[in-house]
């Protein structure tokens, strides 16, 4: 684990944000980086690239009659925000209170260590066989993938796959994800002059484009917060024990703010839909005039079901959105991104092995979890590989912070982590 804790730190120096407002010189590097790790390790290491950031491809064959696992994470990272909002450099690795803070030290480069930690606890003896595939482009949409799955498909093609980039229920109890809800964003321009005019003037009988997108956008949840469009998919989540009190520390939730929609919590987190406005295009408070603001915008991020398909709600949202003009404003809806969920059966001898392992790492059963995120790669691998055994593992906890500031790792977590897979090679091997 030293060894590893120090590749870990050098690989999250490198600020390999692949937005393209950002360096790329750096996701290179860091693709260089991770390809010389594997190679250390006695594999067959190729860089890729199919028109995006550039992948890491490396493999070492199966003994006679073992099965091939290919283990997946991904090298790139989140911008770092705003400096001021961390407590040390986002790209300089420091411990504090037994965890490693930095921008990628979670998410995902103790993904890619810990799939190196598992090939080096078993030398040259791997008793299966490893392909391993590390993106360079999963922070921003994996756009190129299908490329690369289409190119480099047969070389990637085993009878298990680790996908290494979600979290655990908690700091001692690890789980296997077996549902990823599904996505779309898109953007929302509402229209009611050709150009601004004087509030005085004209404020009362004239409608402003900022008041006519609020209303518009209150449109989408009732009053206690469920999603108002029809249609979507909805069903209930395996219930564990998560207790309000425990949401409310986790998110931040102000005191006072009450919780919105219905069903259990963590249905409402994992299975049932979700509509967010996370943006708005206005003029701002410090710059703004006495004026009727004829055009304003907004992106919508909506969260899906795992079985539901994301064009068809789309299509849904966007007709809501048409209908519900306010005051005859003109309303134009686009597409912005999309994403399939994930479901799995999470039964056979695969998921009993993973499990096993766990136990062993943690001295714990896991638990089986869903996720409230999306992770659209995991639908696109399921689609690719339908007859292998998907496991979505990962290294986080819920103290994470992943994409924020002072995103860090619990280093008792990722020697876990690390263990786990050891002995899920092992395991499959045999």
């Amino acid at each position: 684990m030293p060894a590893a804790r120090a590749d870990l730190e050098s690989l999250t120096r490198i600020p390999s944000v692949s937005l393209d407002s950002f360096d790329q010189q750096h996701v290179q590097a860091s693709a260089e980086a991770v390809a010389d790790l594997l190679r250390a390790e006695g594999l067959e290491v190729e860089i890729v690239s199919e028109g995006g950031r550039p992948a890491v491809i490396g493999h070492r064959a199966a003994p006679e009659g073992a099965p091939t696992v290919l283990l997946y994470a991904h090298h790139d990272v989140q911008p770092p925000g705003d400096e001021k909002d961390w407590d040390t450099p986002p790209f300089e690795p420091t411990e504090r209170d037994g965890r490693l803070y930095g921008r990628g030290a979670a998410d995902d480069k103790a993904g890619v260590m810990a799939h190196l930690v598992a090939l080096r606890a078993h030398g040259d003896d791997l008793p299966v066989g490893v392909t391993v595939f590390v993106e360079g482009e999963e922070e921003v949409g994996s756009d190129s993938l299908p490329a690369l799955l289409d190119k480099h498909g047969e070389r990637l093609r085993a009878d298990a796959i680790v996908l290494a980039d979600s979290t655990n229920w908690d700091v001692g109890t690890p789980a296997l994800t077996t549902t990823l809800r599904g996505m779309f964003r898109l953007v929302v321009t509402v229209r009611t002059l050709d150009h601004s005019v004087h509030s005085g003037m004209y404020g009362g009988p004239v409608p402003d484009a900022i008041t006519a997108l609020v209303r518009l956008l209150a449109t989408m949840h009732t009053d206690d917060g469920d999603i108002a469009v029809e249609g979507f998919a909805t069903s209930e989540a395996t219930e564990l024990d998560y207790p309000e009190e425990r949401l409310r520390a986790e998110s931040g939730l102000l005191e006072g703010v009450r919780l919105i929609g219905s069903g259990s919590i963590l249905s409402r987190l994992w299975t049932r839909p979700a509509i967010t406005t996370i943006g708005i295009d206005a003029p701002t408070v410090d710059t703004s005039s006495n004026t009727l603001v004829a055009e304003a915008r907004a992106k919508v991020s909506v969260r899906l079901h795992p079985d539901d398909d994301p064009r068809a709600a789309y299509d849904r949202l966007a007709a809501h959105l048409r209908e519900h003009a306010p005051w005859g404003a003109r309303v134009d809806v686009r597409l912005d991104d999309e994403g399939r969920g994930f479901s799995a059966d999470a039964q056979g001898p695969v998921y009993d092995a993973a499990r096993a392992a766990f136990a062993d790492a943690w001295g714990t059963d896991p638990v089986d979890i869903g996720v409230g995120g999306s992770i659209p790669f995991v639908a696109a691998f399921a689609e690719t590989f339908p007859d292998a055994a998907i496991l979505v593992t990962g290294v986080e906890d819920p103290d994470t912070r992943a994409h924020g500031a002072n995103e860090s790792l619990h280093l008792g977590e990722f020697e876990r982590v690390c263990l786990a897979e050891a002995v899920l090679l092992e395991r499959l091997g045999s």
